[in-house]
């Protein structure tokens, strides 16, 4: 088959719907009816020759051949986009989407990025917060700075930096806190990682309490929570630093425990570009000139 031929709205179609997993949705992003996008697909479908979808009850699903399509076709997208992106700018400009976690962008990389924009100023940064179980490839992510043990399939992860978790609370709270054991008393607000809590009580020499109450699946909503007085939350304090001098949240406690460490990730199958090169090789010497 002649390449060549292909309709350039039926592979958008395509990969906004295997992306997004709805006809529906990819239909709202392109601006067109779920109709629309159906057709575009069968064309695209009968000049391949093979089906790119299962049509299930509820939904789609990818076929084998879809699967082997979508990320090739997604890379190709996003380096037309940047390209027109460049070309409008003048012909310098790049453009990167890093995923970061919520905590890190506020702790750490927004107070810096300056720094870099210094160095690169032909570099346009998007950024995405999320709370670490995005989907590299589904949102378009060039790198993505997460949390964890570094084992993440068909992934490059360069070590960034480790931040224990510490307790910290709000000011009232930590006049009622002057030992760990005080704590067995007090209302803990938890993550979804249900260890973090039990991990913590132990290395303090404790017996876990049962674990109850509120579950947050980001650190800062636990920090503002903790804020308000509605508990005591277990935080990585060194991406808090800024709350804790300017009084909004105490640490009354230097006890720590590692659960992982904070990563610099980027997808093999994803072509390293001049610009995600810079990003890696300054975000690493920062970390490298304070250790």
């Amino acid at each position: 088959m002649d390449v060549s031929r292909l309709p350039l709205n039926a592979l958008r179609a395509f990969e906004a719907a295997a992306r997004l997993g709805s006809l529906t949705k990819a239909g709202m992003e392109l601006h067109v009816g779920q109709t629309a996008i159906s057709h575009q697909i069968k064309l695209l479908e009968k000049d391949l020759g093979f089906p790119l979808f299962e049509r299930l009850p509820r939904g789609i699903a990818l076929t084998e051949e879809a699967q082997a399509l979508l990320p090739v076709l997604t890379d190709a997208l996003r380096r037309v986009s940047e390209k027109l992106h460049q070309m409008r700018a003048g012909g310098t400009a790049e453009m990167i989407t890093i995923g970061v976690l919520g905590s890190f962008a506020l702790g750490w990389l927004l107070p810096r990025l300056q720094e870099f924009a210094q160095l690169h100023p032909n570099i346009d940064v998007r950024i995405k917060t999320n709370n670490n179980r995005a989907d590299t490839l589904l949102d378009g992510l060039d790198l993505f700075i997460r949390f964890g043990d570094g084992a993440w399939h068909g992934t490059e992860a360069i070590a960034l930096t480790q931040a224990p978790l510490t307790p910290v609370c709000s000011p009232r709270s930590a006049n009622l806190i002057r030992e760990p054991a005080d704590l067995l008393t007090h209302h803990l607000l938890r993550s979804y990682r249900q260890d973090e809590w039990p991990l913590w009580f132990r290395a303090a020499e404790l017996t876990p309490p049962v674990a109850r109450g509120w579950i947050f699946d980001n650190s800062l909503a636990l920090v503002d929570a903790a804020a308000q007085g509605l508990g005591v939350a277990l935080v990585p304090a060194a991406m808090f630093t800024r709350d804790i001098a300017a009084g909004r949240i105490v640490q009354p406690f230097d006890l720590g425990v590692l659960t992982g460490t904070y990563w610099l990730t980027r997808l093999k199958s994803r072509t390293e570009t001049n610009a995600m090169a810079a990003f890696k090789t300054w975000i690493t010497a920062e970390f490298d000139s304070t250790t």
